[in-house]
């Protein structure tokens, strides 16, 4: 597999920005009602870091979080929805949905990003804000009522680019959620991904995926050409 196309992020000060912009973040696992921000404060993973649940040596240790990820071997890029002295508060992948957890700021790089998607369940479309404002909506395929695509706030782990005869193709943007039904799809972890449509059945706004959410040829060749790790991805109801 190959790495699909990232985007640029912003670096320096501006990162910093995005922290205050993403102060109406709620902490839980279920997406609150508010305009898409401008920016999303980001760090970049120079090293393996251990995830704690308050900033200090002796907190609780949530997980280990290395320092790329585990399909395309890049470095891991993560959210920060909070700072204190030495320390970020950082959305974590995997389960529980939506977690988060602080981590040390020394071995981390400060970055930000423009772009946050937009995931509506109900109305089965996909929007793509650039500086919060939208620039494109794609019609999608969601989960069905058995295996729903699983609402919250998570975030691009990593951007793949398939195989042509792999089902999905030509990319997927593997998110930081994971399925509420299925433990594992394949042998995975049951991770949620938005990806394409190739080599799988069902019509554009309909409810028929095991949770991902599928789009067009079209769709997801633009947004891998744009969508990079760390980017915020908000599935509502």
């Amino acid at each position: 597999m190959t790495v699909a196309h990232s985007p640029g992020h912003r670096r320096g000060k501006s990162a910093l920005a995005g922290v205050a912009l993403i102060a109406a973040w709620s902490g839980s696992a279920t997406p609150v009602s508010a305009a898409v921000p401008a920016e999303q404060a980001l760090v970049v993973l120079m090293q393996p870091h251990v995830a704690r649940t308050l900033p200090r040596a002796d907190a609780r240790v949530i997980e280990s979080v290395p320092a790329r990820r585990p399909l395309t071997r890049v470095r891991t890029i993560l959210p920060v929805v909070g700072q204190a002295r030495g320390w970020v508060r950082v959305m974590l992948p995997g389960r529980p949905n939506g977690h988060t957890g602080w981590i040390r700021s020394y071995g981390t790089r400060r970055t930000a990003t423009p772009w946050h998607l937009r995931v509506d369940r109900s109305q089965r479309r996909v929007t793509a804000y650039l500086d919060g404002v939208p620039q494109r909506r794609f019609r999608a395929i969601v989960g069905k009522p058995s295996t729903p695509t699983p609402l919250g706030r998570f975030f691009v782990e990593e951007s793949v680019r398939l195989s042509s005869t792999a089902a999905g193709a030509p990319y997927a943007l593997a998110t930081s959620a994971r399925s509420n039904v299925f433990q594992e799809f394949e042998g995975g972890p049951g991770q949620i991904a938005l990806h394409g449509i190739n080599h799988l059945t069902g019509a554009l706004g309909s409810a028929v995926s095991h949770g991902c959410v599928r789009l067009s040829d079209a769709a997801i060749r633009w947004l891998a050409a744009r969508i990079g790790r760390g980017v915020p991805v908000t599935i509502i109801r």
